[in-house]
């Protein structure tokens, strides 16, 4: 890692200067169709005045969508006039993801929330991360990463953070996550925290909320709401919008206190569903059944919660490979 080292992305964006500007972060890519070619990220800054700085962050995965519709809709209708110190936008984080509707970069196969804090020299997906890591967050008081499940998953819309050694950062994080509202709001356990901007943001000591907002390689009209309005919830309570946030609903505060939380699957084949998201279960409880595609007489495996509590999470596609995720559940805090 070259963390120390200057970035290589341009921008013509004055990230000082009040107002609202729309521009771009340009990568260098040099290609075979290409030889001075560069990937353009697009950016957005939003400032007036002294005050807190917010860098809300989608398309971290470029196939998750409610956040990436949400900060496009908030960076067109945001005035200056409203805002009380900067709002950094970047709708579309991994940029050539977004393009291909992927997970990870078709460019360098990089998944961009595995890659933090990223080096100058690397290839795109890392030269982004270290932006990112070392000109934007060391500006940001709250960094606000908007993920969902993608195509391979589903979840109830939850806004979340994660348990921290410092417990002062802890209560404010947890704070700012039931401000964003989201109906339910998840102290989250990561078995993979490596190379997340989750974990660069918090060991610099700074405030983060990230969230799950449903699935499946799309968006409804309820992860779309919970977005938008979470977005401008957290922007109120970090004072840079007047107001107090929103409550449609109550939101269901969870955790996540270890690895019985998962269930992941041990065998490849058709995944059936035995309960819904948002159904409550019973530790011992059967929640999914795997058939066997190629074996028909076998009765499919049975596969139970390990933990009673709140169905939050689950796989999303028919068919599960060995070692895929099956289920999440979370514990009423």
């Amino acid at each position: 890692m070259s963390i120390d080292r200057p970035t290589k992305i341009l921008t013509a964006i004055d990230l000082d200067a009040d107002g609202k500007r729309f521009g771009a972060l340009v990568v260098p890519y040099s290609r075979n169709d290409s030889a001075w070619g560069s990937v353009r990220i697009p950016i957005v800054v939003i400032r007036n005045g002294d005050g807190p700085t917010a860098l809300l962050i989608a398309g971290n995965h470029g196939d998750e969508y409610e956040g990436q519709i949400a900060l496009r809709d908030l960076a067109r209708s945001l005035d200056p006039v409203d805002v009380t110190g900067t709002v950094i936008i970047l709708p579309g984080l991994n940029f050539p993801a977004v393009r291909a509707a992927t997970r990870c970069s078709p460019i360098d196969g990089g998944n961009m929330n595995r890659s933090f804090p990223g080096s100058a020299d690397g290839a795109v997906t890392s030269m982004i991360a270290h932006y990112v890591a070392t000109v934007l967050v060391p500006r940001a008081d709250l960094v606000l990463d908007l993920h969902s499940g993608g195509k391979t998953l589903d979840f109830v819309p939850f806004a979340a953070t994660h348990r921290l050694p410092d417990k002062a950062l802890e209560a404010r994080a947890i704070a700012a996550v039931e401000a964003f509202a989201a109906p339910v709001s998840v102290v989250m356990l990561e078995l993979d925290a490596e190379g997340m901007l989750d974990t660069w943001v918090e060991s610099l000591g700074k405030l983060f909320v990230t969230t799950e907002l449903a699935g499946g390689g799309s968006s409804t009209r309820r992860s779309n709401r919970v977005a938008a309005v979470g977005v401008r919830n957290v922007l109120k309570h970090m004072g840079i919008l007047a107001g107090e946030p929103e409550i449609v609903t109550p939101t269901r505060l969870l955790d996540m206190p270890d690895e019985r939380c998962f269930v992941a699957a041990e065998h490849t084949g058709i995944h059936e569903p035995l309960v819904d998201l948002g159904d409550d279960v019973s530790e011992g409880q059967p929640v999914a059944r795997i058939h066997f595609l190629d074996e028909p007489s076998r009765d499919p495996v049975v596969y139970v919660a390990r933990r009673s509590g709140l169905l939050i999470g689950r796989h999303f596609p028919g068919l599960v490979q060995s070692g895929d995720f099956l289920a999440s559940v979370g514990i009423d805090l």
